[in-house]
């Protein structure tokens, strides 16, 4: 008979803890994202939302992924983040027009309980950011340059849009150059908004004001395609073109008759998955130890490009 009470008292003293701890709270669930980028016309721009899309898919199948071209305008691009608010979205992948202006908007989304998180370039304010080591890459490329010219020539710095990536980039870029006083940067200030005609554009004028060019580095691979074909209409050969992005179309350049000799990649499908993870894990309550997340960056060149997986190696 002791022995049962025993048994008893034991079951009910176990009952009773059991009932004193929390059961496990369940994961939110991730409904929707909203995008919003500096241009869908531009292939890397288009890869970060398919990466996205498929990550935010593979954590719910029934996601709702809204994505959005800023065209580099931030009035644009505040409006974007309002409609993103007003739809009540999870979550924001956010690539900022301007790194500090955008902090009120990101402020904004944030209060109103959506993550934000910065892809590509940093954007003040936002929960964590995603993006490739620039600085590394700008230095991977004109680093290439250098070496080519055996430390001395003329070169160019085609510049783009005053974004994080894009400054940190050129940053890189000078770092190389300032290494070796016999290269001399006849121009680092035009931006060549980040595109395939801004590039053809630039280009031009380079070709018209400069009678010798050494080489020119493009902060992306679309400016680098454009000045490529620049070139080609006015029937310059002597000079060469290295970029950043390790894109389709440079992968593309490196195997046939142009200009461009390297490009240091990017991964923008994995940068967007990472991103949308970082951030399901941060609407969990699970915050990364570190919230800025570079990536690292490779030169790509003529003589690797066999070997290079590409951004679609997933």
């Amino acid at each position: 008979m002791l022995k049962q009470k025993v048994v008893f008292a034991s079951i009910v003293a176990a009952f009773g803890l059991a009932l004193t701890v929390p059961a496990q709270a369940a994961d939110k669930q991730l409904k929707s994202i909203g995008i919003t980028v500096g241009s869908l016309g531009n292939p890397y721009f288009v890869t970060i939302v398919k990466g996205a899309e498929a990550k935010a898919k593979q954590i719910n199948p029934n996601a709702n992924v809204t994505a959005v071209s800023a065209d580099y305008d931030m009035s644009k691009q505040f409006t974007q983040i309002d409609n993103f608010i007003a739809a009540h979205v999870d979550m924001i992948l956010l690539n900022a027009a301007d790194p500090k202006a955008i902090e009120p908007a990101v402020k904004k989304a944030r209060a109103a309980g959506i993550v934000v998180i910065a892809v590509d370039v940093v954007a003040a304010g936002a929960d964590a950011t995603v993006q490739t080591n620039n600085v590394q890459a700008g230095e991977l490329s004109c680093g290439f340059i250098v070496k080519k010219l055996n430390g001395k020539g003329n070169v160019v710095i085609e510049n783009g849009p005053p974004v994080s990536a894009v400054l940190d980039r050129v940053k890189g870029c000078k770092e190389e150059f300032a290494k070796s006083p016999g290269i001399k940067v006849l121009s680092d200030d035009q931006d060549a908004k980040g595109s395939r005609e801004g590039g053809m554009a630039a280009m031009q004028g380079y070709l018209t004001r400069f009678p010798k060019i050494d080489a020119v580095f493009a902060i992306n691979d679309p400016q680098a395609v454009g000045s490529d074909l620049a070139a080609k209409q006015l029937h310059r050969t002597e000079f060469f073109i290295t970029s950043v992005d390790g894109a389709p179309d440079i992968e593309t350049a490196l195997k046939s008759q142009t200009l461009v000799q390297a490009s240091a990649s990017q991964d923008p499908w994995k940068m967007a998955q990472t991103a949308v993870t970082v951030g399901y894990d941060i609407m969990n309550g699970k915050k990364p130890a570190d919230p800025l997340i570079l990536m690292p960056s490779t030169l790509v060149t003529r003589d690797n490009v066999g070997a290079y997986k590409g951004w679609s190696s997933h």
